[in-house]
């Protein structure tokens, strides 16, 4: 409050100065001419000041043109033209910081979310603290209706819990024991009893306030520019108005070169933008690392999607049972389930749940287990050799494959990933495994097209066939498969050497590599990761796809403002400037066009901030598995 009546101070009371000065003139004109001189001190007092520690360190900047300016109109004794300059341009600031300030709410939101106190149980008994005092480990609980005050994972209860805040999501979490909550989030309905994990600055909303705290201060390269042209700009201002001052010996025209040709709405274009383009996509669970990285990402013409848990739901499920002759299908997935046991390949998890489910009773260990890297897994059960894997595998144990591979043909040929089982050497059926698409997979394909994106490729490890399913059922362009995470890299640099502005989009430790390497990395679901949160790119809070077209067209918008405000300052700037030198511009007018535009610049920001709608399809709904499963620990 303090900061807000200080800044509105100085124009406050020289305009009531002004005011007084236009009355007493109809009456005492030598009393009003003392009056309009002291507005212009009082406006022109802190401007001076400001300029004069910019020149110590050999800065020239906007503060010197108008101190200049006013001092001149001083010296020949038009108070009016001094002081006018002066009120117009304390107002401005005024306005301008005003402005500024809520561009930057988004900020000064997040860390009202933090909550000062936490209630723990201490003893035996409830106890309020101080949030920042609670130690890890320690329990916490949360009534409804409260604010959960720290990381934590839930002991007991369970409750909706409103998480807008960390991930931009409107539709309340279902926690339960095991789940994980978030610093700031909100205990909608019931009551949960909570083991903190991160306290004080090792919170996930702790991240996140730091995180978008620097990225509003870090500078876009068209930031930068305008900053380097602007040091050129104002000092040939100058220059020019010296040369024009000499040329026609009319120092007033000199003088109102000067207001005139001040950037400051050229110099604010940018950064006002960057502040609240940022500051939207925090608001909407997207962070991002930095002006650099928003202005890179308004020129994604292409997205490489990792398969697992982006496109599909990295849960894979058994999906069929192909038995040979003379083997029921569960006596295949019994050998299967039997190998498998002893795996700790992904794919054993789905080959294992699928036994239980069936009423298939598994030993917790094989006999004798030898993993075959890049092929599958021999295990000795009872004496006899059972074997599961690809047809590599299979002719490694001396199994005739014909059956085996009619089998992988099929399956492959319907998306699903095949595991061809073995008995004693003989093939005795296969198993298809596939990972779920996410419900929302294909309307994300069509939305990056709709926000400009020209081609969408997925990158997967697995096979060919199950890629290209995948990429027909989703509308992907282009599906490479069968690679390693080297060869992603080769992929992304294929497309960068080509021109392509490359986005690769994961969620896996496998890709961070990839991540890196594109041009903007963006991080799925990266809320509770704090590598995520500090190494990404872009880092999306939640795992909504729908997020990934968000962010981009956020990055395209801000970037259309950007291009609009320097055209807007620069329109300014030329019309004023050929105002005065042809006449009819006088120092008051122009200061108060000059101001306008840096409001119209700073309005014309603002609109950033506006939520606007998804750009997927309204038919979109969020992903059921969204709503119920905590946050996966993902790294960017």
């Amino acid at each position: 409050m303090h900061a807000r009546i200080h800044r509105w101070a100085i124009p406050a009371v020289s305009g009531a100065l002004i005011i007084t000065a236009l009355l007493l003139g109809q009456v005492a004109p030598a009393v009003g001419e003392y009056f309009m001189l002291a507005a212009a001190v009082v406006a022109g007092a802190p401007v001076v000041k400001k300029a004069w520690h910019a020149l110590r360190v050999k800065v020239i900047g906007i503060d010197l043109l108008v101190a200049v300016a006013a001092i001149g109109a001083i010296a020949i004794r038009n108070y009016w033209e001094a002081a006018a300059v002066t009120f117009l341009f304390a107002l401005g600031h005024a306005l301008e910081n005003a402005t500024l300030a809520k561009t930057r709410s988004a900020l000064a939101e997040l860390v009202a979310l933090a909550p000062t106190t936490a209630i723990v149980i201490r003893d035996g008994e409830q106890v309020e603290v101080p949030a920042r005092t609670v130690g890890v480990g320690e329990t916490v609980i949360v009534k409804n209706g409260g604010r959960v005050p720290v990381d934590a994972e839930v002991v007991s209860g369970q409750a909706a819990v409103d998480e807008a805040a960390i991930t931009g999501e409107s539709i309340p979490v279902e926690k339960s024991a095991g789940s994980e909550v978030y610093a700031g989030t909100i205990v909608a309905d019931g009551f949960l009893t909570l083991r903190a994990t991160g306290v004080g600055a090792d919170t996930t909303l702790a991240r996140i306030v730091h995180r978008v705290e620097e990225a509003q201060d870090a500078k876009a390269r068209t930031q930068q520019f305008m900053e380097r042209f602007s040091k050129w700009y104002t000092p040939g201002i100058i220059v020019l108005s010296v040369v024009v001052g000499l040329l026609t010996m009319d120092l007033e025209l000199a003088l109102t070169l000067l207001v005139i040709g001040c950037p400051g709405a050229l110099v604010i274009s940018v950064p006002v933008a960057l502040v609240a383009g940022i500051g939207r996509a925090a608001r909407d669970g997207i962070l991002i690392k930095g002006g650099e990285f928003l202005e890179t990402a308004a020129k994604i013409d292409v997205v490489a999607l990792d398969k697992t848990g982006t496109i599909t739901r990295g849960e894979p499920r058994l999906t069929a049972i192909k038995a040979g002759a003379g083997f029921p299908e569960d006596e295949v997935l019994r050998w299967a389930a039997l190998a498998e046991a002893g795996s700790e390949h992904p794919l054993a998890i789905p080959v294992l749940d699928a036994a239980r489910e069936r009423g298939i009773t598994v030993p917790a260990i094989p006999d004798h287990v030898r993993s075959v890297p890049g092929h599958g897994v021999v295990a000795m059960v009872g004496g006899r050799e059972v074997a599961v894997g690809n047809l590599a595998l299979m002719r490694e144990v001396g199994a005739d494959v014909d059956y085996g591979q009619f089998a992988v043909d099929e399956l492959s040929a319907a998306g699903q990933t095949p595991l061809v089982v073995a008995l004693d050497g003989e093939v005795i059926g296969a198993l298809g495994v596939a990972d779920t698409i996410r419900d929302d997979a294909a309307e994300l394909v069509a939305s990056l097209h709709a926000a400009g994106v020209k081609r969408v490729l997925m990158l997967t490890g697995d096979n060919q066939r199950v890629a290209d399913s995948v990429a027909a059922q989703v509308g992907i362009d282009d599906a490479r498969a069968s690679l390693l995470p080297e060869d992603k890299l080769d992929v992304i640099r294929e497309l960068q050497a080509d021109g392509h502005t490359v986005a690769m989009v994961g969620d896996g430790v496998n890709d961070a590599p990839a991540l890196a390497l594109a041009d903007v990395g963006i991080a799925m679901g990266a809320a509770g990761s704090p590598v995520a949160v500090e190494t990404a790119d872009i880092a999306l809070m939640t795992s909504r796809l729908s997020r990934i077209p968000d962010a981009i067209s956020l990055a395209k918008r801000t970037a259309h403002v950007m291009r609009a405000n320097i055209v807007i300052a620069l329109i300014t700037v030329g019309t004023l400037l050929a105002g005065v030198l042809f006449g009819g511009v006088t120092m008051a007018i122009g200061m108060l066009v000059h101001e306008a535009s840096v409001l119209v610049v700073i309005l014309n920001a603002m609109r950033l901030l506006r939520r606007r709608a998804s750009a997927q399809p309204a038919a979109v709904r969020p992903d059921p598995s969204e709503r119920t499963r905590p946050a996966a620990q993902l790294v960017g």
